[in-house]
């Protein structure tokens, strides 16, 4: 398999696996979407780290495999190969992405679909695809974009240029950057803090801000308030609040 799915201490490793470089061939992007679905709905999956191994991330699309595509398949495939992508984004549970190597084109499009990325001091990232006469298309324009703003993302789609980690994490596009040998370490550490937070609040909060980030105010505070009222009916909200009056903060253990 190019993807696989492992499972250990509520985290689960969603690992690319077709060497050398971790091309995102139609086949690796189905079975990335079978996956992110599974982690999704798998109970003992309470956080998700996206990872390449410790050589590359993911150097982007296969391009010979593109190469033979002409404009009608494209437009047959331009949706699923979104779709891959989107299922990730919405894993409603916290997602990191330990980054290693190169991240280019669907390998960066892929990172900015967590909600965490960690980066390995040689890492490199950027959107190619100019350089090929395309633009992004698995969201790069989007999420790129409402990441670290839009004149800067538009550098780096206009020019195809990368960017080495330390530029990354002044731009924003990485959220902190770490010795190579250290990136998954650091990644599965802090899946792994938040896999024994309380589940449903996290949801909660993951899908309040990608809602409000994606619309206009007032929806985003009624899609805030009705999941903050809706809290009052969980355990883990009993918990939290049982724990904080009896013990102090930040002793509470969720289920």
């Amino acid at each position: 398999m190019t993807v696989n799915l492992e499972v250990a201490e509520g985290v689960g490793t969603i690992r690319l696996d077709r060497p050398p470089m971790n091309a995102l061939d139609v086949a690796t992007q189905d079975r990335l979407k079978e996956l992110a679905e599974e982690a999704a709905r798998r109970d003992d999956v309470r956080a998700v780290v996206i990872y390449g191994g410790e050589k590359v991330f993911a150097a982007g699309a296969d391009i010979k495999e593109m190469q033979a595509m002409d404009h009608t398949a494209m437009v047959l495939r331009a949706r699923d190969l979104q779709d891959s992508f989107t299922a990730v984004a919405r894993i409603p549970k916290p997602v990191v992405a330990a980054v290693t190597g190169y991240a280019l084109g669907g390998g960066c499009e892929l990172a900015l679909c967590a909600d965490f990325r960690i980066a390995a001091e040689n890492a490199k990232l950027g959107q190619p695809e100019i350089l090929l006469g395309l633009i992004p298309g698995a969201g790069g324009t989007q999420r790129l974009s409402r990441l670290i703003g839009p004149s800067k993302a538009k550098d780096l789609i206009f020019t195809g240029r990368m960017v080495k980690a330390d530029e990354a994490l002044t731009l924003g596009l990485v959220d902190r950057v770490v010795p190579a040998d250290e990136v998954y370490t650091q990644a599965h550490a802090w899946a792994a803090k938040l896999a024994q937070g309380p589940a449903i609040a996290l949801r909660a909060a993951k899908e309040s801000i990608d809602t409000g980030l994606e619309t206009d105010l007032d929806t985003g505070l009624a899609v805030e308030r009705n999941w903050f009222a809706g809290l009052f009916a969980t355990e883990d909200r009993a918990r939290g609040m049982k724990s904080f009056v009896e013990e102090g903060p930040g002793k509470a253990k969720f289920l």
